[in-house]
C-alpha cells in the first residue's frame, strides 16, 4: 500500500516538525457481534467487518505553513477536519496516509473512519470462540499497527497522553492502558461506553484495547515506600491487578500463580530501580491467536493464551511463562517509561527486558536455575542469528518499518541480554543498576539513543563505555574461545591460555570477562567436578590465565564457566574426549548445559558429526536432571536428524532415536516431567509400525505406561505422527475434534490434517496458505507446520520451484505478519540438495530490487540450508556412531 512502509528519514523529519499534546480516541466495537453488523471472511465473504474509529489529535508545528502526514490504514474515511477545515477524504487519504498541509503553530485534527477488524493478529484482532460462540477482541500494534485502529503519528518518539473511549456490548469487560473513568455509561441498545482516564505520555505502539466477555481474576499489590526522588517517604504504592482469559479456558486458568510471579517481580523491580511502577493498574490478558509471546502495553499487558496450560506441562513451561511475565514487567521501565527514539535502538528495551527478566526470575521467584535455561535455550537463538549473513550489531541500522519488523530477532533479544550479562561482569552489578536508576530519572516519559545509556553507565562504572560499546554493541558476529594448555612431567599446568577467534566476515576480537574452570573426576563417586577456577579478562587473540599455572592436570577445561560472556565455547582434544566418555558425570547443571550447548555448536558448524551428537544424546540425555535442558536436547536431536545427518544414515539414526526415547520413557519416574518430555519426544521420532502401534494403543487405552496420563494435549501430540504416516485419517481426526471442539483443538486438527501423506492433501494445504487469505494467522501457522513433514520429502518436492514463483506476490498482497510466516515456513529446506540452493541463488540474483526484508528472509533460509549440507558432508565422512 502506498506510504505504508514509513522510513527513518520520514520519521525524523516529522519529529523535527511536530510535538503531540494528546489523542482522544473513540472506538465503537458493537459491530464485532451479530450478523447484522457486517460480513466476516470466515463465512466466505470477501469484505471484512469494520468498526467506527474517531480520533482527535492536538499537536504543535515548529514551522507554521509546513506540511506532513498522519498515519491511518482504514477501509474508508468519512471525514477529515484540520483546524476547522473540512478536507475531502478522497483528496488527502491514500489508504495509509492522510496528507496535512498548511499547518498552524497549534493544530487540531479529527478523523472519522471505518477500520477493519483483523484476522492476522495485527491491529484489532477479532476471534470467535468455536466452543461457545463468544467474540473476543484485543489489539497488537508493534511496531506500527496502531494506525489500523485509529489515526496516529506512528513513530515511537512522538509520545503523547491518550484518552480512550470504547463502546461495546454492556456485558463485556473492556480494558485499556489507563483505569476506567467512572462506571460504563449505558447507551440504551444493550451496549455501554467505557471512558478511560488519560494515560501518561506513551508511544502509539504500546497503546491497547482488550474487549470481550473475558473471565477476570483480580488481586492487589501494595508497597510502602522507603522514599526516593519520585515517591514520597512513607507513602503507599497501590496497584490493582487483574488476569484475564477466555471464559472457555477459565477451568484451566491458574491465576494465583500468575499473581504470585507478578508480585514477586514488582517487589524485585521496585527494590532495584528505585522508581515506582508508573502506570497505575496492572492487567494481564491471555488472548487467542496471538502472533508473539507477549506485549508490554503499559497497564494492559497481552500474552498468547498458550500460557494457559490445558494439560500437564513440565516445570520448563511454568518457568517460561514466569520469564515472559517478568520480561514484560521490565518493559514498564525499559521501553514504556523510557523509549527508544527509533527502531535502531530497539535493543534499549528488548535486551534489557530479556536480561532483567532472567535476573529477576532467578533472584525473586522459585525458578532459581533460570540462568541454565538462559545459557542453553536463549543463547542458542542468539548464536544462530549471529552466524547468519543477515547478522547485525545489537544497535542496528533500521531504515524502515519492514526492517524493524525483522529486527525482533535473536540478536536484539538474546545476544543483547547476553552482552548485558557480560557488562555486569565487566562493570559491576551495582554500577549497572545505579546506571539504570539514573537513566529512568533523567529520561522518564522521554525517548533515548545509545549515547544516553552509555553516559550514565560511564558515570557509575568508571569504565570506558565508548570502547565497550564499539566492541559489543556496534559490531556483529560471535567469537570462539578455545583453551590451550601445556603440562610438565608431573602433570601440572605450565601454561593455560585462552585463544580467541572471530569469523572472517566479522573479524572483531572483543574484551571478555570470563571464568575458566578446571574439572576432574572424583575418586569417591566418579563425578566430574570443578577443583579450580580463575576469572580473567580475555583481550586479543591469546590471553594467558596465570592464576591456574601449577594446577594439577584437568580432564576438562571449561572456558566461560558460569556463562559470564557471550561466545562459542570450544574444547581442547583432552576435554572433548572427556565429554565423549563422561558428559553425564558432570555434576554442575550449568556447566553441563554449557557443554551441551558447545557440542551443539560444533555440530552446527560441521566440526562434529551429527551421528556423534545423536550418540551423546542417546547415552547421556537420560541422566539430565534439568528438564529445560532435556527438552532442548530433544529439539536439537530432532533438528540434527532431519537436517544434519547424512541422508543415507537418516533411517538408522531415526530408529536409534525412537528406540532410545522409548527406553527412557519406560525408565523415567512415573508421573514426572521427564516422563512427559520423553513421551513427547518418542512421538516426534516414532516411525516404525511398532512405534505407531504403541501410540495407537496409548490413545485407545489398550496400552499404558505407568504414570503417563494421556490428556487431551498429549492425545494431539500422538495423533500428529499417526496422521503423518497415514494411520490416522480425516475421520479419526474429525472424531478427535468432536472430543476437543475448542480453538486449540481446531488448530491441532488443522495441523494433523495437513500432515497426512497425500499429494492431494499437500496441494490443498498449499492453496489454503499461499493462494487464499481465508485462514486466520493461527491456522496459517498450523497448516504450515503440518505441511512441512520431513518423513515424506517426495510429496514436498514439487513445491520447491512453486515457492520461489509465489513469494513476491505473497509479500505484496498479504500482511507482513502472514507474509513472514509463509516465506519462512514454506522455504523448501527439506529438499536438502544443491538444486534447491541453486534455486535460491537464482531467485536472489534475479531479484536484486525485491523488498530488502523479503530478500533477508530468503537469504537466511538459504544460509541455513547451506549449513545443513555442510553438516551432512561432515556426517557422511565420519565413522558411523556406535549408539547404545
Amino acid at each position: 500500500m502506498p506510504g505504508e512502509n514509513l522510513t527513518r528519514d520520514e520519521a525524523r523529519e516529522r519529529a523535527r516538525l511536530l510535538a503531540v499534546d494528546g489523542y482522544d480516541v473513540a472506538l465503537d466495537l458493537r459491530s464485532a457481534v451479530g450478523a447484522e453488523a457486517g460480513t466476516d471472511p470466515a463465512d466466505g465473504e470477501r469484505e471484512p467487518r469494520t468498526f467506527r474509529s474517531t480520533t482527535t489529535i492536538r499537536f504543535r508545528c515548529s514551522e507554521p505553513g509546513a506540511a506532513t502526514f498522519a498515519d491511518l490504514i482504514a477501509s474508508s474515511v468519512t471525514s477529515v477536519v484540520l483546524n476547522g477545515r473540512e478536507l475531502k477524504p478522497a483528496a488527502v487519504f491514500d489508504g495509509a496516509r492522510i496528507a496535512l498541509e498548511g499547518l498552524a503553530a497549534e493544530n487540531v485534527l479529527t478523523v472519522d473512519a471505518q477500520c477493519a477488524y483483523s484476522r492476522t493478529g495485527e491491529g484489532l484482532h477479532r476471534f470467535a470462540d468455536p466452543e461457545d460462540g463468544e467474540v473476543y477482541l484485543y489489539t497488537q500494534y508493534e511496531p506500527a499497527d496502531a494506525r489500523r485502529v485509529f489515526t496516529t503519528f506512528e513513530q515511537p518518539d512522538l509520545k503523547a497522553p491518550f484518552t480512550f473511549s470504547v463502546t461495546a456490548p454492556a456485558d463485556w469487560t473492556v480494558l485499556s492502558n489507563a483505569a476506567v473513568d467512572g462506571e460504563p455509561e449505558p447507551t440504551g441498545t444493550g451496549a455501554a461506553t467505557w471512558r478511560f482516564v488519560p494515560t501518561q505520555p506513551i508511544s502509539t505502539y504500546i497503546t491497547a484495547v482488550v474487549a470481550g466477555p473475558y473471565h477476570v481474576a483480580r488481586d492487589h499489590y501494595s508497597r510502602a515506600s522507603a522514599g526516593g526522588s519520585v515517591q514520597a517517604e512513607g507513602s503507599v504504592l497501590e496497584i490493582p491487578l487483574s488476569a484475564l482469559c477466555r471464559r472457555s479456558l477459565a477451568k484451566h486458568f491458574d491465576a494465583d500463580d500468575i499473581f504470585t510471579i507478578t508480585k514477586q517481580g514488582l517487589d524485585f523491580f521496585h527494590d532495584h530501580f528505585d522508581y515506582p511502577y508508573p502506570f497505575g493498574k496492572y492487567d494481564q490478558a491471555f488472548v487467542p491467536e496471538y502472533n508473539i509471546g507477549a506485549m508490554e502495553n503499559p497497564g494492559c499487558v497481552t500474552f498468547r493464551e498458550e500460557f494457559v496450560f490445558r494439560g500437564k506441562v513440565t516445570r520448563t513451561s511454568y518457568e517460561g511463562r514466569a520469564n515472559v511475565i517478568l520480561h514484560e514487567m521490565a518493559h514498564m521501565w525499559f521501553g514504556d517509561l523510557v523509549t527508544m527514539e527509533w527502531w535502531d535502538d530497539l535493543w534499549l528495551k528488548e535486551s534489557f527486558a530479556d536480561f532483567m527478566g532472567a535476573l529477576s526470575l532467578v533472584e525473586a521467584t522459585r525458578f532459581q536455575d533460570g540462568w541454565i535455561t538462559f545459557a542453553n535455550r536463549r543463547k542458542a537463538w542468539a548464536y544462530r542469528a549471529d552466524q547468519l549473513p543477515s547478522t547485525h550489531p545489537v544497535t542496528a541500522d533500521i531504515r524502515d518499518l519492514e526492517d524493524a519488523k525483522l529486527n525482533f530477532d535473536g540478536i536484539t533479544y538474546a545476544k543483547g541480554a547476553s552482552v548485558l550479562k557480560q557488562l555486569v561482569a565487566y562493570a559491576g552489578r551495582e554500577a549497572f543498576l545505579e546506571g539504570a536508576r539514573r537513566y529512568f530519572q533523567r529520561h522518564a516519559y522521554g525517548n533515548t539513543r545509545l549515547e544516553h545509556l552509555l553516559e550514565v553507565l560511564e558515570e557509575t562504572s568508571g569504565r570506558d563505555m565508548a570502547a565497550w560499546s564499539r566492541a559489543w554493541l556496534q559490531t556483529a558476529g560471535v567469537n570462539s574461545l578455545t583453551p590451550q594448555a601445556t603440562y610438565d612431567a608431573h602433570g601440572r599446568i605450565t601454561e593455560l591460555a585462552v585463544l580467541q577467534e572471530a569469523p572472517e566476515a566479522q573479524p572483531t576480537l572483543r574484551p571478555h570477562r570470563v571464568a575458566v574452570g578446571l574439572y576432574r573426576r572424583s575418586a569417591a563417586d566418579g563425578a566430574l567436578v570443578r577443583y579450580a577456577r580463575a576469572e580473567v579478562d580475555v583481550d586479543g587473540p591469546r590471553t594467558v590465565v596465570t592464576e591456574l599455572t601449577g594446577a594439577e592436570r584437568p580432564e576438562l577445561i571449561l572456558v566461560n564457566d558460569e556463562d559470564l560472556t557471550y561466545c562459542k565455547i570450544r574444547f581442547d582434544e583432552d576435554s572433548l574426549d572427556t565429554l565423549r566418555r563422561h558428559l553425564g558425570d558432570l555434576s554442575d547443571p550449568l556447566a553441563r548445559a554449557l557443554c551441551w550447548s558447545a557440542l551443539w555448536n560444533l555440530t552446527r558448524d560441521g566440526l562434529m558429526s551429527a551421528g556423534d551428537y545423536l550418540d551423546l544424546v542417546l547415552r547421556f540425555a537420560g541422566r539430565e536432571s534439568d528438564i529445560g535442558v532435556l527438552q532442548m536436547l530433544h529439539a536439537w536431536a530432532k533438528t540434527a536428524l532431519v537436517h544434519y545427518v547424512a541422508p543415507e544414515r537418516r533411517e538408522q539414526g531415526g530408529s536409534a532415536l525412537s528406540d532410545g526415547a522409548l527406553r527412557e520413557l519406560r525408565l523415567a519416574e512415573p508421573g514426572s516431567g521427564h516422563q512427559l518430555a520423553w513421551a513427547r519426544f518418542f512421538a516426534r521420532t516414532a516411525t516404525t509400525p511398532a512405534d505407531l502401534q504403541l501410540l495407537e494403543g496409548l490413545l485407545a487405552g489398550t496400552a499404558s505406561i505407568d504414570g503417563l496420563d494421556v490428556d487431551q494435549e498429549l492425545r494431539w501430540t500422538f495423533l500428529e505422527p499417526l496422521a503423518a504416516h497415514g494411520v490416522a485419517d480425516a475421520t479419526v481426526l474429525g472424531a478427535e475434534l468432536a472430543r476437543d471442539d475448542t480453538a486449540s483443538g481446531k488448530r491441532h486438527q488443522v495441523r494433523c490434517l495437513a500432515a497426512r501423506p497425500s499429494a492431494g492433501v499437500k496441494a490443498e494445504a498449499w492453496a489454503d496458505v499461499v493462494e487464499s487469505d481465508k485462514l486466520s494467522n493461527a491456522l496459517v501457522e498450523a497448516t504450515i507446520a503440518g505441511f512441512m513433514q520431513p518423513d515424506r520429502r517426495d510429496l514436498l518436492a514439487p513445491y520447491a520451484q512453486r515457492y520461489f514463483a509465489a513469494i513476491e506476490s505473497v509479500w505484496r498482497e498479504r500482511s507482513i505478519e502472514i507474509a513472514m510466516a509463509v516465506v519462512r515456513g514454506l522455504f523448501p529446506n527439506l529438499q536438502d540438495n544443491r538444486g534447491t540452493l541453486e534455486l535460491a541463488e537464482a531467485w536472489l540474483d534475479g531479484h536484486p530490487d525485491a523488498p530488502p526484508a523479503l530478500r533477508r528472509l530468503v537469504l537466511e533460509a538459504y544460509d541455513d540450508l547451506a549449513r545443513a549440507l555442510r553438516a551432512q558432508e561432515c556426517d557422511a565422512g565420519a565413522p558411523a556412531a556406535a549408539t547404545s
